[in-house]
């Protein structure tokens, strides 16, 4: 059988497949880790390095607090997948798979291959969102995709326009900021939470009050499954990084990204509204979190959230800019090149019962954000999703 794709989805799947005795390949149209190794330069986890909980090959470092860069993210599933000395096919790109009779036929960067079962394990989601009105920038001011930055010395000089403030949009809005370029944020809707609550990192207050173990049908709409991440960040040792801490350093704050027409950008008014939301949003989670934390015993001071006014621009005027960067996140992008339009929901993600297609037999999924759960693309949850996949896929033999 084949698996598609190197990083932790396949190679915690491989890992899964060699447990229960599954003669399987996995294909990478690069190296192990390759979509990591596409983030930009300074990148690094948002979530504690203890949290990286690949089966077999748990964070064993000194630092299980901080947070792994993006060049020893690297380092860890290359020395993962050397010590599982699994069958892993760097530089073979999948262009193209058939159901036949006998199973599956892949058209590869490096020949034909037939498989009878295929696990889809490349990445949470394969597609950059540009949002509507992005073509309308002038033709002279570099517009680039998340995927397209490397670091600051790269842009072009001049002011920045970040359209996006998701994690990596607020990420770079501060690491910009600090290089000292002037930073204007094109803001959306996003969950925030402080970095510690009583002394201890939110990533841990998640995981124990069951939040990360939300199924998608516990979201309220199927188009929450797109929702941002909570905002955070482990730059420099992990600190708060939100809206209201972005606005305090200097950044400019703008609402929705409506369009551009030539010279000249335009926003929503809408700011106070997003972070009306996000601040919805951390009063659950904190609510979550008292009452975790009073099960056991512990009283918690949480400071609510500061006054916060909304004014913003509704235009800007793009010259003095030299660069936009779009951080707007990605979409699954399964139907552009597999023949099962059926197989795929209305947003793009596979139609599935515990990472198994309900549509293409034989064909299963791992790594998609909110496959099972909300962890299922993470590094401390993939692994539960390729064991009950790897699980399936043994006992249909």
């Amino acid at each position: 059988m084949a698996v598609v794709g190197g990083g932790q989805a396949g190679l915690a799947t491989s890992h899964e497949l060699d447990e229960r005795g599954v003669e399987h390949v996995v294909l990478e149209r690069g190296r192990i880790g390759q979509s990591w190794r596409d983030r930009w330069d300074s990148f690094c986890l948002v979530t504690p390095n203890w949290s990286v909980r690949l089966p077999g090959g748990a964070y064993d470092g000194d630092d299980p607090d901080g947070y792994l860069p993006r060049d020893e993210i690297v380092t860890y599933l290359e020395g993962y997948a050397a010590a599982a000395a699994g069958p892993v096919r760097e530089g073979v790109e999948v262009t193209a798979i058939r159901d036949t009779a006998a199973g599956f036929e892949l058209d590869t960067s490096s020949g034909a291959l037939r498989a009878r079962e295929v696990v889809l394990a490349n990445g949470a989601y394969q597609r950059v969102h540009r949002p509507p009105g992005a073509e309308g920038f002038p033709a002279e001011l570099a517009v680039l995709a998340l995927t397209d930055y490397t670091n600051e010395t790269a842009l072009p000089p001049g002011r920045v326009l970040i359209v996006g403030s998701g994690q990596s949009g607020c990420q770079l809005a501060e690491e910009l900021h600090e290089e000292g370029r002037e930073v204007f944020l094109a803001c959306g809707r996003a969950p925030w939470t402080p970095r510690t609550v009583g002394g201890r990192d939110i990533v841990r207050w998640v995981v124990e009050t069951g939040f990360m173990d939300a199924p998608v049908s516990s979201l309220p709409e199927p188009r929450a499954r797109l929702d941002a991440n909570i905002l955070a960040t482990g730059h420099c040792g992990g600190h708060d990084l939100h809206l209201r801490t972005l606005r305090a350093m200097g950044v400019t704050l703008l609402g929705h990204f409506d369009g551009a027409d030539g010279s000249v950008a335009r926003f929503s008014q809408d700011l106070g509204e997003i972070v009306a939301w996000g601040d919805q949003r951390h009063a659950m989670l904190m609510g979550l979190i008292r009452t975790t934390a009073a099960e056991r015993g512990i009283a918690l001071d949480i400071e609510p959230p500061a006054p916060f006014d909304p004014a913003s621009p509704a235009t800007l005027d793009l010259a003095g800019f030299g660069a936009v960067v779009l951080t707007g996140g990605f979409r699954p992008d399964y139907r552009s090149w597999l023949p099962w339009t059926d197989a795929f929901d209305d947003l793009g993600f596979p139609i599935q019962q515990d990472g198994a297609s309900t549509v293409v037999p034989g064909l299963s999924f791992v790594g998609v954000h909110f496959l099972r759960t909300r962890k299922s693309s993470l590094l401390m949850g993939v692994g539960e999703d390729a064991a009950i996949v790897a699980e399936g896929i043994a006992s249909r033999r």
